[in-house]
């Protein structure tokens, strides 16, 4: 005899509405704009405009708006897609040859300006002891300090809008390791991730409670919405964080970065939501950092030990890897910390344009 269920009551979830299409900086984005936007595969424009880019570097890549932009709206064909844009040009063979051309001048700058460290050892403990010690050793400006004793209502807002370009889809980027993992490694990782995606409820995915947070403040929750008022600086590392976690001959990096994201998460997230209650802000602001405090410090000892000190001893080529990538996020962190902060020091926005 076969036993009736009850029916399951589901959660509506809102939406995933694709990312709106940003204004272009320069030839490349402009020309990849163009091409995605109409049925003709011809990509000799775009080809030719990275051509021309590369040949003729200008400053930093991490800090170049045209290639920025242009990476962010390559690799939004991987995450929600484009709005207008058919989701076929995910894999179209041209689009992926420019991305892999910005790709290599990325990864190189990164390969040349980021040391890489051996860890002490291929033991999970060392593996954990080197991650736990480069963290530590970061010297970079503290934007969570600044916002704790200085900031106006007006920097909390800015703040927030830098980090909606990767917390509304937080954990994403690193989600693409899951399949390059196996054994411990997969099932910290997994531990790590299922708390990112709220455990089983919607509402508490903490892409879910970042956009609460930005309409807690007025703010446009809209998915990338706000792609056109940040710098390149702020693209830059969510655009990093899918090139590590899309090639699977950096998934060591991958790992490395996430351990440094959560070793370095839960003080600052502290130090924001006392910077946001001393502004006068409710739970519904301060609801998404106050739930990184405990969950973080966690997840730090997860990520160091379980996570990647386990992955470098199932395979110790990778354990430079590891560390690079810790020391990757660690950089792309400090230099937008520096941007931001220089503005607000000299009492400049950090934003290209206000977000009102």
């Amino acid at each position: 005899m076969t036993t009736q269920l009850p029916p399951r009551a589901f959660v509506v979830a809102r939406p995933q509405s694709p990312m709106p299409l940003p204004t272009p900086r320069g030839p490349v984005s402009d020309e990849l704009l163009r091409l995605l936007g109409r049925r003709s595969s011809d990509a000799t424009d775009l080809h030719a405009a990275v051509g021309r880019t590369l040949a003729a570097p200008s400053g930093s890549w991490l800090e170049d708006d045209d290639v920025q932009v242009a990476l962010t709206c390559m690799y939004e064909l991987h995450y929600r897609g484009l709005d207008g844009v058919d989701d076929d040009w995910e894999w179209q063979p041209d689009v992926l040859t420019a991305r892999a051309a910005l790709e290599r001048v990325v990864e190189a700058e990164l390969r040349e300006r980021v040391p890489v460290t051996v860890p002490q050892g291929t033991s999970a403990a060392g593996v954990a002891a080197t991650l736990f010690a480069l963290t530590g050793a970061d010297d970079a400006p503290s934007v969570a300090r600044w916002v704790a004793r200085r900031a106006r209502r007006e920097h909390v807002e800015e703040l927030v809008v830098h980090r909606s370009v990767y917390q509304l889809k937080e954990a994403d980027p690193h989600t693409w390791a899951v399949p390059r993992l196996g054994g411990a490694p997969k099932v910290a990782l997994m531990e790590i991730q299922s708390d990112e995606y709220g455990a089983g409820d919607p509402e508490r995915q903490h892409a879910a409670l970042f956009a609460a947070a930005m309409r807690g403040l007025g703010l446009d929750d809209t998915y990338g919405r706000y792609v056109d008022h940040v710098p390149a600086i702020t693209l830059a590392h969510p655009n990093v964080m899918s090139m590590l976690g899309l090639h699977r001959r950096l998934r060591g990096a991958i790992v490395g970065h996430l351990a440094a994201f959560e070793m370095t998460s839960s003080v600052p997230n502290r130090l924001y939501g006392n910077g946001m209650r001393r502004l006068g802000l409710g739970p519904d602001v301060t609801g998404y950092f106050d739930e990184h405090v405990e969950a973080d410090a966690v997840h730090e000892q997860i990520a160091g030990r379980d996570l990647a000190g386990r992955l470098v001893e199932q395979d110790p080529t990778l354990g430079a890897d590891v560390v690079w990538g810790a020391a990757v996020c660690l950089a792309l962190d400090g230099w937008w910390a520096r941007h931001v902060l220089a503005r607000w020091d000299a009492d400049e926005t950090s934003l290209r344009q206000p977000p009102r």
